[in-house]
This record gives C-alpha cells, structure tokens and sequence, in this order.
C-alpha cells in the first residue's frame, strides 16, 4: 500500500439521532455555534474548534446505538472548566470526573449527553500510561450514569458541582 502523505483538513463524525429538531437545541449548546445546514432529517455543524465535520441522521431506534462515547481533548484542566462553564451556562447538565484513573491515564474530565444518550466528554490527560489494574474491565472508560456505574477510580472529590 502506497503510504502517501495526505493533509487531513479534519474529522467528520455522523451521530443518529432520534430527531434532528431535538437534537438540534443540544448540540447548538454544545459546540456553541449555529447547524451550517439543516434539512429534513439531516443537520450539519462545521465546528471549527476542533475542526470537525459533525452531522446528525435522523433514523429511527430504540436503543442506544453501538457509540461508547465521543470525546474533546484539550489542553489543560482550565479549558475543562472553561468549556464546562460555557455548557452549565448553556443549559446542559455536566457531569464531573476530576483525577479519574480512565483508560489507563489520570484525567480531569466533564461530561454531557445528548437527548439521544450518546455521552461527550471533555478531558484533559494529566498523567499518562498507567499500570493496568485487575479491576478495569473491557469497557473502560465508558461513560455512566452515576461515579458508581464507572470504570474510572475517582481519586478526588468532583470539583466546582455548583
């Protein structure tokens, strides 16, 4: 296979959703920007930080589709709370996990989810390459719905709730 170099210009991620009008609302709050396109069934947000071509497909499901979750590395534990003050004044619920044993790496992390349950998460690695444990399973890190349901080991009180 020829390895030649190709200029990526960014991601594309397609999401199913339920309903593009309800889901519409979420990821405005979510991204912090306007659809670029919006058709029956269809929308589309060329978010430019980071550059991602994300677009909603309306389908019809009952369940949870097979996503684990999708996620924004950032920086430092200061951009994840600064994106987390930018959703909490948005209207979205977020979910903390700061000092989380996650993926065989220590991360400062907040969570959201989408009207459909598919889980964002914004995250920092603040030490990487960690030993295995025997208690992590397959699953790692999946979001979940209380600290209990987690895979991650939260070494720390959850920081800034309010």
């Amino acid at each position: 296979m020829n390895s030649a170099k190709v200029a990526a210009l960014k991601a594309h991620v397609a999401v199913n959703v339920r309903s593009v009008e309800a889901s519409l609302e979420f990821y405005r709050k979510l991204f912090g920007i306007e659809p670029c396109k919006v058709r029956r069934g269809y929308a589309k947000f060329d978010v430019s930080n980071p550059p991602l071509n994300f677009t909603l497909n309306e389908v019809p499901f009952t369940d949870a589709g097979a996503l684990s979750h999708l996620g924004i590395q950032v920086a430092s534990t200061e951009d994840v709370l600064a994106i987390r003050r930018n959703w909490m004044e948005a209207g979205l619920i977020t979910r903390d996990e700061m000092k989380t044993d996650c993926c065989h790496a220590l991360q400062d992390k907040t969570w959201v989810r989408d009207p459909d349950g598919n889980e964002w998460e914004v995250f920092v690695v603040l030490e990487d390459n960690l030993p295995e444990k025997q208690s992590q399973g397959a699953a790692c890190c999946a979001p979940a719905a209380t600290p209990a349901e987690s895979c991650c080991t939260v070494q720390a009180e959850p920081c800034c709730t309010g």
